[in-house]
């Protein structure tokens, strides 16, 4: 099928399959002769072609099954020499269709770089909340629910081939070698900084699609892909039906999505996989520019040494000289220790041979850093029972404060936001913290909008008021004025926040 691309004319056969694509894609079947001498034009082909010469490439394609070549009976020729040139029509065949694709593909994949990209998580939960909505309406949805059914797999597909695009490039990053030090230095300090922003948030994605498939499944998603089988409106072909197919394809790209986000098997999601690879990335890549910038500080590395020290080697004359470069380069000389004297010098005389004289004490530590141990006194124990003190204090006075502002916060059911009215200042900063995690999520089924504290211990469900009130929160350095949301705060998982401390708010719905 690529056999066009490894022969002597494989630029012109190139071309002329191309000019065929773009044929096609002005919904043009079947060219002439000089129709693909135009387009050839059209796709960027400037060289000058002979006629026998495309007659050859044309010929050598059909041969090749990737072209197919048709009498044109429909049109009337005046000249033997315009029915040699208008006779016959040539189109793509399937092979043509696939070999013509797979090059471009080819063609894309080298030329793209991959991404990590935040917003193809968000696109696929949007995508799947769509599909949750659609599942609750009439037939009439079943195009809706196609449309949105592909787009989501469109999503997936991308996330998918980019991350594995991306993770490509970053171990061949990793492993680069050769580079200018300082672009090496500049591409991969923004890959660190790249990675890290992707981190930001991502576990909360995650988690936000995989409650997203569990909510969609709960309506039923063979419903869903029967419905969007009708609303694909697939055209009739001879043989098998092509029902079972599609639906097949569209089971396989579900079970693709839940292996990211929520696997049957109990296994790690790959997303969480994803975060690993790119923690590692993170460091190794501060790995490697920690040793770029420590041999840029030297005058020297290790390597450049040793390999002019080969150098000198090599251009030794003799032996001896050999000898002695070795014995200079390596410290073949006189010991570190020979400047240690007895403990008391004048019990040995100056000459007695060293050989004769009473063995010196020599420190360990003068093979690992050539100092001698200094005995000194030593250093007096600090007493930290007063600091550990006050720290114990201090922590035990913030889980007060957080606890009394969580006990002035909790309610027993939803109640209006004005119910609140006078607050102490670090109670209503608890209180705006929880009102802008709400707000910024976005609503569920019901139209409500939750969000938990960053320890995950205290959830709220925020509401808009329908009747168009406004609340009045006032504390001791003013007041705020606002939409009287309807608010429902409590822990986590249903139960009391602090269930050994008494709810002091115990107002009902407004």
């Amino acid at each position: 099928m690529f056999r066009f691309t490894m022969v002597e004319k494989a630029d012109l056969y190139g071309a002329v399959l191309d000019a065929f694509g773009v044929a096609g894609e002005h919904l043009e079947t079947a060219l002439g002769l000089d129709s693909v001498r135009a387009r050839l034009h059209g796709v960027g082909w400037a060289a000058a072609v002979e006629d026998e010469e495309l007659h050859e490439a044309l010929r050598s394609l059909v041969r090749w099954e990737l072209l197919d070549v048709v009498h044109n009976h429909a049109e009337n020729y005046r000249t033997a020499e315009e029915y040699e040139r208008r006779n016959l029509q040539y189109s793509l065949t399937r092979r043509g269709e696939a070999a013509l694709a797979g090059v471009r593909h080819a063609l894309e994949v080298l030329a793209t770089t991959g991404a990590l990209q935040t917003a193809v998580l968000e696109a696929i939960a949007d995508r799947l909340d769509e599909l949750c909505l659609l599942s609750a309406e009439p037939t009439s949805a079943d195009r809706r629910i196609f449309s949105t059914l592909r787009e989501l797999e469109g999503h997936l597909e991308a996330l998918v081939e980019n991350t594995k695009a991306f993770n490509g490039e970053l171990q061949r990053l990793l492993r680069a070698e050769g580079a200018d030090l300082e672009v090496f230095r500049e591409v991969k300090g923004a890959t660190v900084a790249y990675l890290q922003e992707f981190l930001v948030n991502l576990d909360r994605r995650g988690q936000l699609v995989a409650a997203a498939v569990s909510r969609v499944e709960e309506r039923g998603i063979a419903v869903l892909r029967e419905r969007a089988l009708r609303g694909a409106e697939l055209p009739p072909v001879a043989g098998a039906d092509p029902a079972a197919g599609w639906l097949e394809s569209r089971r396989a790209r579900w079970e693709g999505l839940r292996a990211w986000f929520l696997p049957d098997d109990g296994a790690r999601p790959r997303i969480e996989q994803l975060h690993d690879i790119a923690r590692r990335a993170i460091l190794s890549l501060l790995q490697v520019l920690e040793r770029i910038n420590e041999s840029r500080r030297r005058s020297s590395s290790a390597v450049q040494d040793f390999r002019e020290l080969a150098r000198w080697f090599s251009a030794a004359p003799t032996d001896e000289d050999l000898h002695r470069l070795w014995s200079t380069a390596f410290g073949l000389g006189s010991a570190r220790h020979a400047h240690l004297a007895h403990p008391d010098p004048e019990l040995v005389p100056a000459s007695q041979s060293w050989s004769q004289a009473p063995p010196v004490e020599v420190s360990a530590l003068l093979r690992t850093s050539g100092r001698t141990e200094r005995f000194t006194r030593t250093a007096r124990v600090r007493d930290v029972a007063a600091v550990r003190a006050e720290r114990a204090e201090r922590a035990r006075a913030e889980r007060a404060e957080l606890a009394r502002a969580w006990r002035e916060l909790e309610t027993e059911g939803a109640v209006r936001l004005s119910a609140f009215q006078v607050l102490d200042l670090a109670v209503f900063d608890r209180l705006l913290d929880l009102l802008g995690r709400a707000l910024s999520a976005r609503p569920g089924v019901d139209s409500a909008r939750r969000a938990t504290t960053g320890d995950g211990r205290v959830e709220i469900a925020l509401s808009a008021p329908l009747d168009g009130h406004t609340a009045v929160l006032r504390t001791t350095r003013g007041a705020l004025t606002g939409p009287d949301y309807i608010v429902h705060i409590t822990a986590a998982g249903g139960s009391s926040a602090f269930p050994d401390l008494p709810t002091v708010r115990q107002e009902a719905a407004g």
